[in-house]
């Protein structure tokens, strides 16, 4: 009774503006039920929170990420035993499945790296795992040149500084659109998207589909049937055709 007293005295003061932060469907209808532990909600929802926040490619959290967060560590009882619950819960978290856990190297220290477990973030740390993909600033095991960390894909950063909020489902899109079309028309599609003030990967879609099939304007595969319309379609809609 006290604790329900002491939120009556200061009540919530409603949304000043309205942010949002995406939550997979599914953890409503699964994961919410399952979940009994208080601390490991709250990390999820953090992380959810903090990958959701972040900008480039690809997005993920670290530990420090979420131990420096006051409210979080407070929510979780603060003090020296804050650190300990946060660790068990992100454990748990990822028992359960719902996050991909890495440790790497940053300037000689472990740094713990935390991705939400879809389909492509497994295939980002497969990457890493492998030696394919180097996160900046951090490295895997067997790594020793720092200076060697790829950059974020130029493709990656432009949607996300000109068009809008970089999703796991829109970055498999744009990750899909490299292989179909050239890297110039992606980079212009997505500034003629920013220009005309549409914020929608559909826009830009549609953008990329004109160019096959009438052109681009600029003479890019116009004509040539070898190199342009014909090979763009027949990679993006082949499965749809019967054999």
């Amino acid at each position: 009774m006290k604790t329900f007293d002491r939120v009556q005295d200061k009540p919530f003061s409603g949304f000043p503006e309205m942010q949002f932060t995406p939550v997979p469907d599914l953890f409503f209808s699964r994961l919410l039920a399952e979940i009994s532990d208080m601390a490991e909600l709250k990390i999820l929802l953090h992380i959810f929170w903090v990958i959701y926040g972040k900008r480039g490619y690809p997005c993920f959290a670290t530990y420090h990420d979420l131990v420096d967060n006051a409210c979080l560590v407070n929510s979780l009882g603060g003090g020296e035993k804050s650190p300990e619950v946060l660790r068990g819960a992100l454990a748990m978290a990822e028992k359960r499945g719902t996050i991909l856990h890495l440790v790497l190297d940053r300037e000689g220290a472990p740094e713990d790296v935390y991705f939400l477990n879809t389909q492509s973030e497994r295939q980002i740390v497969a990457k890493i795992k492998n030696g394919e993909l180097n996160l900046p600033g951090l490295m895997s095991k067997g790594q020793t040149c720092p200076e060697t960390a790829t950059e974020p894909p130029d493709i990656f950063t432009l949607y996300e500084e000109n068009i809008g909020l970089l999703t796991p489902m829109i970055a498999d899109e744009l990750r899909a659109a490299e292989k179909l079309y050239p890297t110039v028309w992606l980079r212009d599609a997505i500034k003629r998207a920013a220009e005309e003030n549409k914020h929608k990967w559909s826009y830009i879609q549609a953008i990329l589909e004109r160019w096959v099939a009438e052109g681009k304007g600029d003479g890019t595969y116009k004509g040539d049937s070898r190199a342009g319309p014909a090979k763009y379609f027949k990679q993006r809609y082949d499965h749809m055709v019967k054999r």
